[in-house]
């Protein structure tokens, strides 16, 4: 006969006793003292779990800081003076055998598991307060390299005058600890090619590098690259390496995948950035908060992730969703400015850097005001309109603190209207705006007066119908037929207004609507939208409507609030109807997130949206300090005080991060060789001086990108050869200690516009919307089939194609292109059949081979008139030795110039940085 559990629960009846009662027992005896009392019960009973070697379930209980952060619960281990808060001890007295600690063998005996209450009630003393000092250090992660504050490290003094610059110096002595000698500067043509290959993505032309290469002035090379930060190519090419970090597409994902045709705003804002050299601390704030000075489009970096745009008609699921969303947030922000994987602790603490679960959902409270969305980009027009909105705005809340409480929100299955006993003879519901922003729908439109449906027999007209499709007719609309096959949409977008004029004038008192009453569909929902009633024609009443109902999504309230205080309902209309006046929707949209006010956000148990615990007030990482926010700040100033935060002078990882940032694309590995993750489980700086020298200049030089590049690029590292030698490859097969400069083959967008700009159809047309590799369509689901043929509308730089995200780009997607589908702070690089044959084969390559010889046999473009001269200076910057002339005379004869244009698109000295 099993007894236990009927024991345990006496005894945790007996144990959770006021915490006063612990206190005067306390009083009444000396404290529990944990070196002769506590630790050996943990080292005899649970540290064999929980302790050095293993950490079951991430809780270790052999040191006091991870004991007190916890394990993968979420839930703080010991929480000192509150043993019924603390997760070690609720489950030393749980009732299940399965919950229980331990696990096996008998549990602990009254008198342990009372000193062990005991001793968290009065505080959780460790034995020792400097190894306590050290375990709270650890649990902060103060000790870790990247959360130290950068240092001002001295260069390294050089006898050898190749280590005169501060990068040099430390270059060189690195590779002198490691007997190893940099190499000699590279040949002017490769230092042409490769800066404009690293800076714009394309080829010098010859007359750029006849000129740089006939310089003789000792400033030829500082002059060659400020010419080339100083033109636009420099912005498109630098934008790609940030839109990928930020998982940039033009395009939802997920199962509709469908087009965000104003995303490209935010991309045009990225190139515009960079071109202009604005700082870097104003960059990233401008992509948290740019809607609060006015750079609405900047605020595109906070949608710039998927969305799941099919509504669920589960509440769980949307909740899930809405989470995801945040979570990519969360995620974004965290690997893009401080390279720390915080998305990991959306479920547990952190298993590798200090950051626990509750500081992941006060990060996720900081965004939760921002939803997937266009919003108006601004100007002065919309600035004028917006300030107007956000003043009715202000108003329509303070109305709505009055109100006994907000209805439940809007549902797609059924939702009821009740009002005063109203007679009228016609009944219009006018929608303002969806769930989704798709067309809304209506199954079914009841008037109700008494228990009759007057809306049965009524005449129904509409603004505007769903053509083509026999399920959505405006008759449906009051047929007494519920469901998706009988429906009625709109045929606008996000709006559109039903009318019922009713056989005869009624006495009613309640309208009920709904999506879907079978609760098969869940898009399309009203969510914002007025009920008006009419007895004398042209004269309308609003009698209900959404403005006392919660946000989307959202439950609670009740249905009494209108009949409590009709007064105050009827105010919240006047206004809405007030800011649709304001009509933005004549002001250019972009996709940058809907901003709203935001409720509690909870820390949730085990990341389980079913499972809230303890309610979170927006913050940033205690090891970043605090945003010192009150749970119910306003929306914008979470992110303002998030951005201000994050390019804080006392924040050691936003110019580390972005130092290495430049530096990786540079030289193609980072100083730390995993961009987005400066926490323990990513690589460790293989020049930790040169690191933060780099990240200390860069905010002295006013975190000006373009003064980091010119640091970079005016160093004898960057301008070494990329030769190998016996020595190098032995000792560092890599080049991380760059005693060569690192070749590399080039990016897939390289690729392909250089193939563009050989064969002269390179358009050079900068902004706007972009250009699409796929056939058009139009399904619900979106099925992407890439383009047969290409013409002079696909032939702009890749930076303005339409990217579709979680689709393979035709051809050049197989050159470790990112599809967006999560954050890319480091593409990978791979060598495999499929690239080959594409670059060989492949209808764009063809084609442009032909197109390349066609100009090269047009009179005059040729100035030589020797088409392989032309070829070899416009595609490797040089002329052909004697042998290769001859071997490309030969091959030309036999197979045609075409060929020939092909084969160099195949070359080596082509498709690598030199």
């Amino acid at each position: 006969m099993r007894t236990q559990p009927l024991i345990r629960t006496v005894t945790y009846g007996l144990l959770a006793l006021p915490s006063i009662v612990a206190g005067q027992e306390a009083g009444d005896r000396a404290g529990v003292d944990f070196a002769r009392e506590i630790e050996p019960i943990f080292a005899a009973r649970c540290v064999e779990c929980h302790g050095p070697d293993k950490q079951k379930f991430g809780l270790r209980l052999d040191r006091r800081g991870p004991a007190m952060l916890g394990g993968d619960s979420g839930e703080p281990g010991i929480v000192p003076g509150a043993s019924a808060r603390s997760e070690v001890f609720r489950r030393i007295v749980a009732d299940d055998d399965l919950d229980r600690m331990p696990p096996s063998g008998p549990p602990l005996t009254g008198e342990e598991t009372l000193l062990i209450q005991r001793w968290i009630d009065e505080g959780a003393a460790w034995s020792n307060d400097a190894a306590d000092a050290a375990d709270d250090a650890e649990m902060q992660g103060a000790e870790h390299w990247s959360l130290q504050p950068i240092s001002d490290p001295a260069p390294p003094r050089a006898g050898d005058p190749w280590g005169a610059s501060p990068i040099d110096a430390f270059v060189l002595a690195r590779l002198q600890q490691e007997g190893l000698e940099p190499s000699p500067e590279a040949d002017r043509v490769t230092l042409i090619r490769r800066l404009y290959l690293d800076l714009h993505g394309l080829l010098p032309t010859p007359a750029q590098v006849k000129e740089f290469d006939q310089d003789d002035e000792p400033d030829a090379w500082e002059r060659l690259v400020e010419r080339a930060l100083a033109s636009p190519r420099y912005g498109e090419r630098w934008a790609q390496h940030w839109l990928d970090a930020v998982q940039y597409a033009d395009t939802h994902g997920f199962e509709m995948n469908n087009p965000r045709p104003s995303a490209f705003h935010y991309r045009d804002y990225v190139i515009g950035a960079f071109n202009s050299d604005l700082p870097y601390d104003r960059f990233v704030f401008e992509q948290l908060a740019g809607d609060t000075v006015g750079v609405d489009a900047a605020t595109g970096f906070l949608v710039a992730g998927a969305w799941d745009q099919v509504v669920s008609q589960e509440p769980a699921y949307t909740m899930l969703q809405r989470q995801d969303e945040l979570t990519a947030m969360v995620n974004t922000t965290g690997t893009a400015f401080l390279g720390l994987t915080l998305g990991c602790a959306r479920c547990h603490n952190h298993k590798f850097d200090p950051v626990s679960q509750r500081e992941f959902y006060s990060m996720t409270a900081v965004f939760a005001g921002v939803r997937h969305g266009e919003r108006a980009l601004g100007g002065p027009g919309a600035a004028r309109i917006l300030s107007q909105r956000a003043e009715i705005a202000a108003e329509a809340a303070a109305l709505r603190a009055e109100l006994p409480s907000l209805r439940p929100a809007a549902r797609a299955d059924q939702n009821e209207e009740r009002f005063e006993p109203r007679s009228a003879r016609s009944v219009r519901m006018s929608i303002h705006a969806t769930s989704d922003g798709a067309e809304p729908c209506i199954d079914e439109l009841e008037v109700w007066a008494g228990d009759t449906n007057v809306a049965l027999g009524a005449k129904p007209s509409s603004s505007g119908d769903y053509a083509g499709n026999p399920k959505h007719r405006l008759e449906h609309v009051s047929d007494g037929q519920y469901g998706n096959d009988h429906s009625w949409i709109s045929d606008q977008s996000g709006r559109g207004w039903i009318q019922l004029d009713l056989p005869e004038p009624a006495l009613i008192d309640r309208v009920s609507w709904g999506r879907d009453r079978s609760k098969m569909y869940g898009d399309r929902t009203a969510i914002h939208y007025t009920i008006e009633v009419s007895e004398t024609p042209d004269v309308w009443v609003q009698v209900s409507g959404s403005q006392d109902r919660l946000p989307f999504g959202q439950s609670g309230g009740d249905d009494a609030s209108f009949a409590a205080r009709p007064e105050l309902v009827q105010g919240l209309a006047g206004l809405e109807e007030r800011a649709r006046e304001l009509d933005v929707s004549a002001l250019p949209a972009v996709y940058a997130g809907r901003l709203e006010q935001p409720g509690p956000t909870h820390r949730l148990y085990r990341g389980d949206v079913l499972q809230r615990r303890e309610a979170v007030a927006p913050d940033t990482l205690a090891v970043l300090g605090s945003l010192q926010l009150a749970a119910d700040a306003p929306e914008g100033e979470r992110r303002v005080a998030l951005a201000r935060s994050i390019t804080a002078p006392g924040n050691p990882l936003t110019a580390r991060v972005m130092a290495n940032r430049v530096w990786h694309h540079h030289f193609g590995a980072g100083i730390v060789t995993t961009p987005g993750d400066f926490g323990a489980n990513g690589a460790t700086p293989s020049h930790p001086g040169l690191l933060d020298w780099l990240a200390g200049q860069f905010v002295r030089d006013g975190w000006s990108v373009k003064q980091l590049h010119r640091a970079i690029l005016g160093s004898k590292t960057y301008r070494q050869a990329s030769r190998p030698s016996e020595a190098g490859l032995a000792r560092d097969a890599d080049a991380r200690l760059l005693w060569r400069f690192p070749p590399r083959r080039l990016e897939a967008e390289v690729l392909r516009d250089c193939i563009l700009q050989l064969s002269e159809s390179l358009d050079l047309t900068m902004g706007g919307p972009g250009f699409s590799t796929f056939e058009p369509n139009e399904n619900y689901v979106r099925v992407y089939a890439p383009k047969e043929v290409t013409g002079p509308a696909e032939w702009r730089r890749m930076v303005y194609r339409h990217k579709v995200r979680m689709e393979r780009e035709p051809l050049f997607g197989a050159f470790d292109l990112p599809d967006a589908g999560q954050v890319c702070a480091k593409r990978s690089r791979s060598t495999t059949a499929i690239q080959a044959l594409n670059l060989f084969n492949g209808p764009f390559v063809l084609d442009h081979a032909l197109r390349m010889a066609a100009w090269l046999q047009v009179p005059g473009n040729d100035p030589a008139k020797d088409p392989i001269e032309a070829v070899y200076r416009r595609a490797y910057s040089r002329s052909p030795n004697e042998g290769e002339a001859s071997a490309a005379r030969r091959f030309i004869e036999q197979y045609g110039l075409a060929p020939f244009c092909r084969a160099i698109f195949n070359s080596n000295e082509l498709v690598f940085l030199p």
